[in-house]
């Protein structure tokens, strides 16, 4: 609207604003400013309770979650497609795709963002009272394996995962992207302290399974019965696997059998098969 700076959402029988931006630099976006920027959104995101959703599906999955938005950040050619959206008190603003990139450093080719509240984790005892399987991640710290990690445990059947104090934050915007918001449902907590908190994994009931590419280990495929039923998923970073204090901390050392002397899988793709082969027999 020409002078106004606002257009308007008709939804649910009432007005929403959606106010213009037109200078990258407003105050009012903040919370998008240099999304490329990994130490900086990693000290800005969580000491300020806010993550990034990037796209529509995936906003839209935050806010299933029960996630509280704080805003929107809109292509104006896009406003329209989200007008159903229930909003609450969180303001819509709406740029061009120029002052989008400059404010958050990328084309944002999706054209939609969403800043939300964080919530207040659960402890790994809260997350695995109700788990019948889980993954444990140690010092994975890249933001597009966490992503697919989730997406794999979403799909295959798992109920929680736990994370050294090293990890990266599931919360980051790649992270979530690229679990396509899987993120969302999959509850998680940080296991501390590390790795003497793997007690606590074993205190509830569960059996300790390390990944490893040692020849010595187990093959997946060979678990007994009682080593499947309660499963916990250990795995390491990519490329140095798992540190000899969280090996030394688990129950049994598993192996999926490589061929062609492949050493190993991305550790994204290790969870992926691991997670599969213990839920093979789940009924659907």
């Amino acid at each position: 609207m020409a002078g106004s700076g606002r257009r308007r959402w008709h939804r649910h029988n009432r007005r929403v604003h959606v106010e213009e931006i037109t200078d990258p630099a407003d105050e009012r976006i903040a919370d998008y400013r240099a999304l490329t920027d990994v130490e900086l959104r990693t000290r800005w995101e969580p000491p300020h309770g806010l993550f990034i959703a990037e796209g529509e599906l995936v906003l839209r999955r935050a806010l299933r979650a029960g996630y509280p938005p704080r805003s929107f950040l809109v292509d104006a050619k896009r406003v329209d497609q989200l007008g159903d959206l229930d909003t609450g008190d969180a303001p819509v603003y709406a740029a061009t795709p120029d002052v989008l990139q400059q404010a958050t450093g990328f084309h944002v080719h999706r054209g939609v963002l969403a800043s939300f509240r964080r919530r207040e984790l659960p402890t790994a005892a809260e997350v695995l009272a109700t788990a019948r399987r889980a993954v444990i991640l140690e010092d994975v710290n890249n933001h597009t394996n966490l992503g697919a990690i989730y997406r794999a445990v979403a799909a295959l059947g798992v109920d929680a995962v736990l994370l050294s104090p090293s990890c990266a934050d599931p919360l980051y915007r790649r992270s979530v992207r690229v679990s396509m918001g899987e993120v969302f449902a999959v509850p998680y907590a940080r296991l501390e302290p590390w790795p003497a908190g793997l007690d606590t994994v074993r205190a509830a009931g569960f059996t300790v399974l390390a990944m490893t590419p040692a020849p010595d280990a187990v093959p997946i495929q060979r678990l007994t019965p009682a080593q499947r039923e309660r499963a916990a998923l250990l795995l390491g970073a990519e490329g140095a696997g798992l540190t000899a204090a969280a090996m030394a901390g688990s129950d049994v050392r598993v192996v999926i059998p490589m061929r062609r002397n492949v050493d190993s899988l991305n550790v994204a793709a290790a969870t992926a098969v691991a997670c599969w082969e213990l839920g093979r027999d789940d009924p659907l």
